[in-house]
Order: structure tokens, then C-alpha cells, then sequence
């Protein structure tokens, strides 16, 4: 790996980091043909009944084959994880992973209503949604062709992700990450401010985690 490469993978925030890690080489594994995405996928059958846990992990760091689509999302995904973790999160990893784990708990819920055994394309939505929501007033400029404040970005690459591939179901696992991100932000920046009035076990990682 070169210096600069390795350097730079350095400095991103450790659960970006970590989830960047597997994301590649799951991806890098399928491509080589040592695995295939049958040994990954996430159902409730295949999870629980069979015994095979490591689904419920695996579906999380499938973005699929090495493709346009792969790097669209790995992109997007590392840029808005890396930037909230710096900052609304800096000083609160354990925070930053509750989040995301509870997000990855209702996606797996919900995977069976929406029949969607790969649920990393959803999950990636989440930071990017929370970070559009938690700086409002950012402008964005997409690929440089056209500028938007940072609430619409997630609808915004929603489009692009339909565009790209050509049929609207392409881009339902990124609606589903959505609203799984939605509720995410109310219940930590609505919810628990105006009507909690301070911060609760949704919203803050139980001690020791």
C-alpha cells in the first residue's frame, strides 16, 4: 500500500474506518471468487433456523461487485461517516456505533417486509441523512454540475442512484436507509430534546459499551 494511501486510511475515524476496511474486502473476496454473495446475504431462515449468524454481519458489508454503483456508494458513504464522526460524534464513539447498531436492528427487521438481503447500500444512508439533517445550511455541489443545501443530498443521491442504474428498485434499499435514518435523527434530535429534555438510552450508548 503506498505511504500516502496508507496514511490517509490512518486518519479516517476509526468505525468509518473499520466498516471501510470490510466493506472492500468482502467486496475484494467475491470478486476473487472466495466467497460468493450466497454466504452473505441476510434471512431470517438462513440466520436463525441454519444457524448461520454471521449473515446478520456480512449484509452490512456487501456494497456488491466492484462496479461504478460500488464506488458511487462507498464514496458518499465514507465522506458524510467520516465527516459526522468528526464532528457531531468526535468525542462520542460509542455513541456514533449505538446509532449505527440500532439502525442495522431495524433494518433487519424490516429486510424481510422488503424482501432486501443485502442491507449495506441502507445503512450507508444513515450518516449521510444525519449529517444533511444536523448542518442545513451547507451548500453542496454535486459532481460540480449543480449546488443544493445539504437536506435535500440524500434525495438528491437517491435520484442519481436510479439514474445509474436504471429502475427505481435499484435505489429502494437507499430510500429504506432513509427512513430508518429519519426516525434515527428524530428520536436523537427532536424527541429527546424538545420532549425528553435531555439525552436517553435511544440516544446515548449504554455504559461500557
Amino acid at each position: 500500500m503506498p505511504v500516502g494511501i496508507e496514511a490517509w486510511f490512518n486518519q479516517v475515524p476509526p468505525i468509518t474506518r473499520c466498516w471501510l476496511a470490510c466493506a472492500v474486502l468482502t467486496s475484494l473476496a467475491v470478486q476473487c471468487q472466495m466467497i460468493t454473495p450466497l454466504q452473505l446475504y441476510f434471512s431470517y431462515k438462513s440466520t436463525f433456523k441454519n444457524v448461520q449468524l454471521w449473515r446478520a454481519f456480512t449484509t452490512f458489508f456487501y456494497f456488491g461487485n466492484i462496479s461504478i454503483d460500488f464506488v458511487f456508494h462507498l464514496f458518499f458513504f465514507m465522506r458524510y461517516s467520516r465527516m459526522l464522526e468528526e464532528s457531531s460524534f468526535s468525542h462520542r464513539r460509542a455513541d456514533y456505533f449505538w446509532m449505527l447498531f440500532q439502525s442495522a436492528v431495524m433494518l433487519l427487521m424490516l429486510s424481510p417486509l422488503v424482501n432486501m438481503p443485502f442491507l449495506s447500500s441502507p445503512l450507508a444512508f444513515v450518516p449521510i441523512y444525519i449529517w444533511s439533517r444536523r448542518h442545513p445550511n451547507t451548500q453542496i455541489s454535486l459532481f460540480g454540475i449543480v449546488t443544493i443545501t445539504a437536506p435535500y443530498l440524500p434525495l438528491a443521491l437517491v435520484a442519481f442512484s436510479w439514474l445509474l442504474n436504471g429502475t427505481w428498485r435499484a435505489a429502494a434499499g437507499d430510500l429504506l436507509g432513509c427512513a430508518v435514518a429519519h426516525l434515527a435523527w428524530f428520536v436523537r434530535d427532536v424527541w429527546a430534546r424538545e420532549m425528553l429534555g435531555s439525552q436517553g438510552i435511544w440516544s446515548e450508548a449504554p455504559e461500557g459499551l
